[in-house]
């Protein structure tokens, strides 16, 4: 193997000058420098890598795997055989995926380099989530599977032990009302029950008291699922409160934290939670939080024993892709990097609330007070019904993408509450949405205003 360390050493007899090859070698080592920087700390960097080191890096770990080995015979029925080089750019050059089947961080034989690659993953992951908020973990993994589907997977592996000493009756888990389907859906898919415990209006906001929470737990729960990050109007759960009362009732507590990496005071609660009480999980969506495409989610927690319980329940092999996509997106952002998006996305949301604000006063509406670092809701209590139909599509037509307009008459599903009293729309000031961005946005939904009430 040549010794990149070394490679000035070949050219000591050559004609080029010394000089020339220490100034070679210098810049070569600066190119470097990240990469040993990272296999030895397995920590995030601090400064972000350049494109160019990223792929480098790839490109030798993948290299390792044996299905780069031009002289191996292969017989089995999976070789990361590929039809197209394209392939190669989609899944990072890991065609073999991570994992073998039934464990998602054993090591792959045929994947040497795949296998480093998602253990340096895993601890990046590990170490940001440590860094913006949470110190208290212990483990973390990429799964590669988005959120809902992580929150299946989490719950399979702490769900009771039916038939082996777990009463049968042991199917419910404790779901503060969120109406989202993806959450619904996961819990279905276990064949599990969701005993929801219905929101509360305080003001404009909707919330789940803890005491009606315990309220609802009965012999039947074994876990419950706890909320930070969601669209107005629901507000945050005493996911503290839940933490105590799932260590009382020896409850397995997840919490979603589906885009809340990216707000210190949603990843503060969460701090607070897992010292005050019992977390097993949280789960939190990378392309919400770390701007990578859809399908993975990084799930965290206080004990490296529940990070392999969940590993150890994901059947078969991995694609590799959502993990190279998260370490893609950190290694280009670093920890600067990153600190800048949130401080943008502070002021980004400090901006929202100011020109929604004023829009506001304009039309006689008013921003709502629901506690969101993230999303802002402004009333639409002086529109017609069916121009709240129009708005949105108007909205999509002057190429406003993200904003939700309610009108609870016609839909409650979305508000976590029956008969909510106010329209509204929501629009959020997330991480990598520039200023330019807010702006545009409400100016255009001034504009989308002006044309469905004129």
């Amino acid at each position: 193997m040549v010794d990149l360390n070394k490679i000035i050493d070949y050219f000591k007899h050559s004609n080029i000058p010394q000089n020339m090859l220490n100034r070679g070698k210098l810049v070569l080592d600066n190119f470097l420098n990240p990469i040993k920087i990272l296999l030895e700390q397995k920590a995030l960097p601090k400064d972000a890598w350049s494109d160019q080191q990223i792929q480098f890096f790839l490109d030798v770990l993948s290299q390792m795997d044996t299905d780069k080995d031009d002289n191996a015979s292969q017989v089995g029925e999976r070789e990361a055989r590929i039809a197209s080089n394209l392939h190669i750019d989609i899944s990072g050059g890991f065609c073999h995926g991570v994992g073998r089947s039934g464990f998602l961080t054993a090591p792959q034989p045929k994947a040497p380099g795949g296998s480093i690659m998602y253990e340096i993953t895993n601890y990046i992951a590990r170490d940001t989530m440590r860094k913006f908020g949470l110190p208290n973990i212990k483990a973390a993994i990429i799964s590669p599977v988005a959120t809902g589907m992580s929150l299946a997977l989490a719950l399979s592996a702490f769900k009771p032990q039916w038939g082996k000493g777990d009463p049968l009756k042991k199917r419910k888990v404790l779901l503060p009302r969120l109406d989202h389907n993806s959450i619904l859906k996961s819990i279905d898919f276990l064949g599990l029950e969701p005993k929801i415990i219905e929101g509360k209006l305080f003001d404009d906001a909707v919330r789940i008291p803890i005491e009606d929470i315990k309220e609802s737990l009965d012999d039947e729960c074994f876990a419950i699922v706890s909320f930070t990050s969601f669209f107005p109007p629901r507000e945050t759960d005493d996911v503290k409160a839940i933490s105590k009362l799932a260590r009382e009732k020896n409850l397995v507590h997840i919490i979603i934290n589906a885009y809340g990496v990216q707000s210190p005071e949603w990843m503060s609660l969460i701090r607070s939670a897992i010292d005050a009480g019992r977390v097993d999980a949280i789960i939190q969506s990378t392309d919400k939080n770390f701007l990578t495409p859809v399908g993975g989610a990084l799930i965290a927690s206080p004990s490296e024993d529940k990070i392999e319980q969940i590993s150890q329940t994901y059947a078969g092999r991995a694609s590799a892709s959502p993990v190279v996509n998260f370490l893609i997106s950190m290694l280009s952002m670093g920890v600067n990097g990153y600190n800048e998006l949130i401080e943008e996305q502070k002021s980004n949301h400090k901006l929202l609330e100011e020109l929604l604000t004023d829009f506001a006063d304009k039309i006689d509406e008013r921003v709502m007070n629901i506690f969101n670092p993230v999303a802002t809701a402004m009333t639409l209590k002086n529109i017609k019904k069916k121009q709240l139909y129009q708005l949105g599509g108007a909205l999509y037509n002057l190429r406003v993408t993200g904003p939700r307009v309610y009108n609870p008459d016609e839909k409650s599903f979305g508000t976590c509450i029956d008969n909510y009293p106010t329209p509204y729309i929501v629009m959020n000031a997330a991480i990598g949405a520039s200023s330019t961005d807010i702006k545009t946005a409400v100016s255009r939904l001034e504009k989308a205003y002006n044309q469905v009430v004129h």
